[in-house]
């Protein structure tokens, strides 16, 4: 299905729009993921880039808006009801991508609760592994997505799990430290916000392997696992 929506998206269909608005959404709420991530790991933020993610927020929530107003512009118009299952599937993921702004965004006033920087050690060292993990993802998949590139999206799936896995044990053990009530705070909560993030650039990424049913909600072992050359080997045909 998404490919056939890339085609679309790549004639002077109105759908075509609908696709550089969401293209559009993919890059600001990356550059806030990298922005926020700054100044949470900095615990320091000139006004000016606290601006910044707040102007770009605002930028992705009129993107939505504009996209689900030209969906259902679309939809409403005869003859284009085979467009309902592309359309569907450009709603969801547009939800995904608003819900980074807003992660992206509280992950940056996170600064607003913590006295002083966050502190030095092991947790801090596997958070930061975490972060670079969740930016990896979250900066190939915008091309992963733009040509349906089922080879290079199930690794990063199965990448964005293990972080979410990752991200629950460190919970547990910042929870068994013994760090100011402020630290533990900003420590919980910036892992939390790093495995929302993942786990919506994870939905996007789903939508490159998964029919749309399933987009959002899938069992591990129902990606596609890699043969011996490393080529995506799927376990029976999908229902698009």
């Amino acid at each position: 299905m998404l490919r056939e929506l890339l085609s679309i998206f790549k004639t002077s269909n109105p759908l075509q729009a609908m696709g550089e608005n969401f293209a559009r959404m993919l890059t600001l709420t990356y550059e806030m993921t990298a922005e926020a991530g700054e100044i949470y790991f900095g615990m320091k933020a000139s006004p000016e880039a606290r601006t910044a993610i707040y102007e770009h927020d605002v930028r992705v929530n009129k993107l939505q808006r504009t996209i689900r107003k030209q969906v259902v512009k679309h939809l409403s118009i005869p003859g284009n009801r085979p467009d309902v299952p592309y359309s569907l599937l450009l709603v969801s993921l547009v939800k995904d991508v608003e819900r980074i702004g807003d992660y992206a965004k509280n992950l940056s006033e996170i600064i607003d609760i913590q006295d002083g920087s966050l502190p030095e050690g092991e947790i801090l060292d596997e958070l930061k592994e975490i972060r670079r993990g969740v930016e990896a993802a979250f900066q190939a998949a915008a091309d992963v997505f733009s040509t349906s590139n089922q080879e290079r999206a199930i690794p990063l799936m199965q990448q964005s799990r293990d972080i979410a896995h990752r991200c629950d044990a460190l919970v547990t053990r910042i929870g068994r430290s013994s760090y100011a009530a402020g630290q533990t705070t900003a420590l919980v909560l910036g892992t939390r916000f790093y495995k929302r993030i993942g786990g919506h650039v994870l939905n996007v990424l789903s939508s490159v392997v998964m029919p749309l049913h399933k987009v959002d909600y899938f069992d591990e072992e129902e990606i596609p696992q890699s043969g011996p050359s490393g080529m995506a080997r799927s376990s029976g045909p999908r229902l698009e």
